[in-house]
């Protein structure tokens, strides 16, 4: 039996536990490292001042717009290529791979280009003070010229992750995320080109890593990707849709949420913004993790799924919830307790620290929460269940999210700012229950 056999057999017959701890390990340490990219920037950042710390945070909701462009793709397509595969229907997932592909680096160069044409007013809608101002457009300028490779990088590694090779993809991320770790403080403070070279080291880390993936795309069992297959068959574009808008919605939403968050912190000063970004930069990594085991269970879901082997669809769903559930109790209690030390660690500033902690303690309480809606999301988006996907998707940062940051800032001041998402997110819970529970009802 081919390799591509084997992933096909392993997913479908093999132990559920052990199946999705083989693709999930991988495709944690892939969303570890990129955070590291965050991570990295916001701690060289803190070195300068709150203001370049502040200026990744004000960086942030375009990055996630990016990325959330990348992961459509990605998503839409992978979702499709993974129950095509299940299927057993190679050539037609094949041919969306590549579709797929110029989908994503067309839409990186016009969101490039286009962003590097509004470069002020866009810093300005993201929730620039005129002091943030001048660092956030230069590293928001290095951020808008990787976004055809960000777009690009985040296609190839969801497609690599829905045809079961998680390995592959997790070397590629990994590869820029080491560069980025070397290249940011030499640009930044080596030949002090201060937050400029923060940018310039990251989009050159990213531009390696997306080498690296595309190569990697032609090794092993992967589909590999090639231009003459790319088409313009609407039944394609409809399945990106389809499988590809719970994460733009997800992902858009969530730089929306950054956005009016910066703006309603602003009101309190440079230092609110930048203990609200940094605490953003803080959670991301812990849901690295969560979103891992997510993307971990997404080829388990749509091979079975696509092989209608519902019975397994719904033992990885209730592993991975009680996976994450572990993982959480291990992280919550210290997150909790040395809450001021995580942010004064990433900047030295008592008033950013004393903002920054009280968020995160906030949000560490409704982690648990947030790890069921984000499960249940991608289950749906796996399944093709596009409606209740989307729901889902726009609960924990748009239906509730926007409504609380809009009202609670005027009620409660800057406490309403800091308890924002961890209300969202009890809200969002309340809605993921019946979604799955009527889900479930439906395999039979």
């Amino acid at each position: 039996m081919n390799a591509r056999g084997d992933n096909y057999t392993f997913l479908t017959t093999g132990p559920v536990g052990r199946v999705i701890a083989r693709m999930a390990v991988p495709t944690i340490i892939s969303m570890l490292v990129t955070s590291v990219y965050n991570i990295v920037d916001t701690y060289y950042v803190g070195l300068i001042n709150t203001q370049a710390t502040a200026a990744v945070g004000v960086a942030f909701p375009l990055q996630s717009v990016i990325q959330a462009i990348g992961f459509f793709f990605g998503q839409g397509s992978g979702t499709y290529i993974s129950r095509q595969l299940g299927a057993k229907k190679h050539a037609d997932a094949c041919q969306m791979a590549s579709t797929a592909f110029v989908g994503a680096m067309v839409a990186g160069v016009v969101i490039a280009v286009a962003g590097l044409l509004l470069l002020t007013p866009i810093s300005v809608w993201c929730g620039s003070t005129p002091t943030i101002l001048p660092y956030t457009e230069k590293y928001l300028a290095m951020v808008l010229l990787g976004a055809p490779f960000m777009t690009g990088s985040m296609l190839l590694n969801n497609q690599m992750r829905f045809q079961g090779n998680a390995a592959n993809a997790m070397y590629g991320m990994m590869t820029g995320a080491v560069l980025n770790v070397v290249l940011v403080p030499i640009f930044t403070f080596t030949l002090g080109m201060g937050i400029l070279g923060t940018g310039i080291g990251t989009v050159l880390s990213q531009i390696f890593g997306f080498v690296v993936l595309l190569v990697m795309s032609y090794h092993g069992d992967n589909i590999h990707i090639k231009l003459k297959d790319a088409c313009w068959k609407r039944h394609y574009y409809v399945e990106m849709i389809k499988g590809g808008t719970p994460s733009l919605t997800r992902q858009g939403l969530a730089a929306v949420a950054v956005m009016l968050l910066n703006l309603a912190a602003g009101v309190y000063g440079d230092a609110a913004i930048a203990g609200m970004s940094i605490v953003g930069r803080l959670c991301f990594l812990v849901f690295a993790v969560i979103i891992g085991v997510g993307q971990g269970f997404q080829p388990f879901c749509g091979f079975n799924y696509g092989a209608r082997l519902f019975g397994r669809v719904r033992q990885g769903y209730f592993f991975c919830v009680k996976l994450d559930m572990c993982i959480l109790a291990v992280c919550c209690i210290p997150g909790f307790i040395f809450a001021n030390e995580l942010i004064d660690l990433m900047r030295h500033d008592p008033e950013v620290v004393a903002v920054g902690a009280a968020a995160l303690r906030w949000q560490i309480v409704t982690w648990p929460l947030a790890a069921v809606i984000t499960v249940s999301n991608m289950c749906l988006q796996t399944s093709g269940r596009t409606v209740p996907a989307n729901i889902l998707a726009a609960c924990r940062n748009g239906l509730c999210f926007i409504p609380l940051i809009l009202t609670l800032p005027h009620l409660l001041g800057l406490l309403g700012v800091e308890i924002t998402q961890s209300v969202a997110d009890v809200f969002s819970f309340a809605i993921a229950v019946p979604l799955m529970s009527r889900y479930f009802k439906s395999l039979k």
